[in-house]
């Protein structure tokens, strides 16, 4: 019985070194790899809009700490927005059955989508990682001690593997006689009139992913010529080994088209959600004829049934976009983000395209979003007399963590230390 007391002493005093002492344990810690995805070919005014499974990814019980891409040509060059246009790139994680095999744009039975914790429905924005033409200029680092966990082999299904998918969707403007109608995906530019399903648009769907999915072309310049060429979406990221020392973190992704209604049930009330993904912004009435375009604001209310504290946050606008914003129920500000418009001829930096959006990055225990809270999410953009804009997206992502460092580490280690107690008496 003694040198179970003396056991029982040594853990209550590694249990105050441990609760006393700060841990920034992550940073030196970090590991780092470049990937290429399989290959993209195009030739002028060409859509690739494609699903890509088995993506290389690392491996093991992990924790991401940011996700960085960009579209790279056959010798490693960066391609500007202007040649090849990044509509979107979204990374999604899945189980599949170990031994089965995929195809690009093999969608079958063996596979199951692991879906992050946004309030979309059935898998809809169900990614953990994507951005668009912003991708360069946009940071996704996540700072200590949180990070994504994934990898668990506790989570995953006996006789299943997790794995990776990604779908890049990508636009050659080379020759096109409007390049930004077509990254707008303007239904007259790629002679669509049928979705990809070979079902009938309405007279009023002016643009948008129903007319610039794989495989279909944009209008050339009369007599303009240009030979096929392959990119590649070049994506690095950034690591740890999972320990009691990462704070988890959930992904929400939020989208202001989202239409929410709420049903009463057994268990009492349940939003019903849809997200739409894209809308269009219409163009300015016309007494704004001073030619500065005016500004068309989308919201939205969002409930959360469970919340926790905000640690990182962004927006996805496409061009146009002058910012977005997420409200807490009381109307204070969870997060604001902005677009950066480029203005030079670089990649990184082209004209007339968002390169970057704003991040927020609040100081952890700051910014909390509460059980049952009801979220405003408000997505701008400027209109213009022309036709508006087509097909754009109002996103919002956001990383929450349920607990802050000292509550995680305690209950951790309090967990562990009490399960430790129970095998010495019993």
């Amino acid at each position: 019985m003694c040198f179970v007391f003396q056991d029982l002493i040594f853990s209550l005093a590694i249990l105050v070194l441990v609760l006393a002492t700060p841990c920034s344990c992550t940073e030196n810690n970090i590991k780092s790899a470049v990937f290429l995805s399989p290959k993209i070919e195009l030739g002028p005014g060409s859509v690739s809009n494609k699903f890509y499974y088995d993506l290389d990814f690392p491996r093991g019980h992990i924790a991401i700490k940011s996700f960085d891409a960009e579209v790279v040509d056959e010798y490693g060059n960066s391609v500007p927005l202007y040649e090849t246009y990044l509509h979107h790139w979204i990374v999604e994680r899945y189980y599949n059955q170990k031994n089965v095999t995929q195809k690009v744009n093999d969608h079958n039975s063996s596979q199951h989508v692991v879906r992050n914790s946004g309030l979309c429905q059935g898998d809809v924005l169900g990614q953990y990682f994507g951005l668009g033409s912003e991708t360069r200029g946009t940071s996704t680092y996540i700072q200590d001690p949180f990070g994504i966990e994934i990898g668990n082999p506790k989570e995953i299904p006996e006789g299943y593997e997790e794995k990776w998918l990604a779908n890049i969707h990508a636009i050659d403007t080379r020759g096109v006689v409007d390049k930004m109608g077509c990254t707008e995906c303007r239904c007259d530019l790629y002679n669509v009139t049928k979705d990809e399903n070979g079902e009938p648009l309405s007279p009023d769907y002016k643009g948008g992913l129903h007319c610039c999915y794989d495989s279909v072309q944009c209008r050339l310049k009369e007599g303009f010529k240009g030979r096929k060429r392959s990119v590649y979406l070049r994506y690095t990221i950034r690591w740890v080994d999972w320990d009691s020392f990462v704070v988890p973190v959930k992904i929400y992704i939020l989208d202001v088209t989202d239409t929410v209604q709420i049903s009463h049930d057994s268990k009492g009330r349940n939003p019903i959600h849809h997200c739409q993904i894209e809308y269009q912004v219409e163009p300015c009435s016309t007494r704004h004829e001073d030619g500065n375009g005016c500004v068309i604001v989308n919201r939205t209310s969002l409930p959360f049934k469970s919340g926790g504290y905000v640690i990182y946050g962004v927006a996805h606008q496409h061009s146009g976009g002058i910012g977005s914003t997420l409200y807490g129920q009381d109307g204070r500000v969870i997060c604001s983000s902005t677009p950066r418009y480029g203005n030079g001829t670089e990649a990184g930096n082209e004209e007339g395209y968002i390169v970057g959006m704003s991040t927020c990055y609040p100081k952890p225990g700051s910014i909390k979003i509460y059980d049952g809270e009801t979220l405003t999410l408000v997505s701008n953009y400027s209109s213009n007399n022309n036709g508006g804009h087509t097909g754009v997206m109002g996103l919002f992502y956001i990383l929450v963590a349920e607990q802050l460092p000292h509550q995680y580490f305690t209950n951790s280690f309090f967990s562990s230390f009490f399960l430790y107690i129970n095998n010495l008496f019993y």
